[in-house]
């Protein structure tokens, strides 16, 4: 694939995963992460959408930080950061196909888990959130796919759809930061991926793609529900997670 081609399917899915996260909290690790996983393979395509979570966490979190629960927050992300790292040493012993399978059997089980676990016991105390925390950051560095985990950790803490959501855009901006730092420092993943984009380039059109989505989505915000987005995102990420399995299940026969 040429580095136009490339960079057009990047962006393309790099936007249809933000307007998606603007619209109902989440959207970008579900929707991006299987799709360049299949398309760029499961190391870089990851790496390109935690890359994504930490510029679109960054701007969306300004207009709604008036909802964000920063203690909720702070109870998370440090146990997150620790569980990056075995993550990314992970990333870097595993072969590409079974990379693969991981991604999308963690982003399959997750949905499956998140549709069908509808009411959970009530468990407000700090282990769930500190284990929340563990297993999102490792399943955000090895998958790009935190949401499902959150979403679980919400229903258990009986925490508010409108707080979660906002509070959800800070926590995956320093996910994908503690993500894309592990990585690169254990030299997990390579920072163009073969794909020939210099590492600044790929990161400035990623900028770009998101604040246009952005845009985007406050437009479509009149029209289009959040439950319709968070179907839609949840409906891409199923095909994309079933697809990367059955690229990972080929390249290891």
């Amino acid at each position: 694939m040429s580095v136009l081609g490339t960079v057009a399917i990047i962006a393309a899915a790099v936007l249809i995963g933000t307007i998606l996260q603007r619209l109902s909290g989440t959207g970008v690790g579900l929707v991006v992460a299987p799709v360049l996983s299949l398309l760029l393979g499961p190391a870089f395509g990851v790496l390109v959408t935690n890359m994504t979570t930490v510029v679109s966490g960054f701007l969306i979190m300004l207009s709604v930080w008036s909802a964000i629960n920063w203690r909720k927050f702070w109870l998370i992300i440090p146990a997150a950061v620790i569980g990056a790292w075995p993550g990314a040493w992970l990333v870097g012993v595993l072969s590409a196909g079974w990379l693969s399978i991981i991604l999308g059997s963690i982003v399959v089980a997750a949905l499956l888990v998140t549709v069908t676990l509808r009411r959970l016991p009530e468990w407000t105390t700090k282990p769930p959130a500190v284990i929340t925390g563990l297993i999102g950051g490792f399943f955000n560095t090895t998958s790009g796919v935190a949401a499902p985990v959150m979403v679980i950790y919400s229903r258990l803490s009986r925490w508010d759809q409108r707080s979660f959501a906002a509070t959800l855009q800070p926590i995956f901006m320093t996910m994908g930061a503690a993500s894309v730092i592990s990585k690169l420092a254990l030299g997990s993943v390579s920072t163009d991926g073969g794909a020939g984009i210099p590492f600044g380039w790929l990161f400035a059109a990623i900028v770009l793609t998101v604040i246009i989505g952005i845009l985007i989505a406050g437009q479509l915000a009149k029209v289009v529900s959040a439950s319709a987005a968070r179907t839609l995102a949840m409906t891409l990420a199923g095909l994309g997670g079933a697809g990367a399995i059955i690229r990972g299940v080929i390249d290891v026969i």
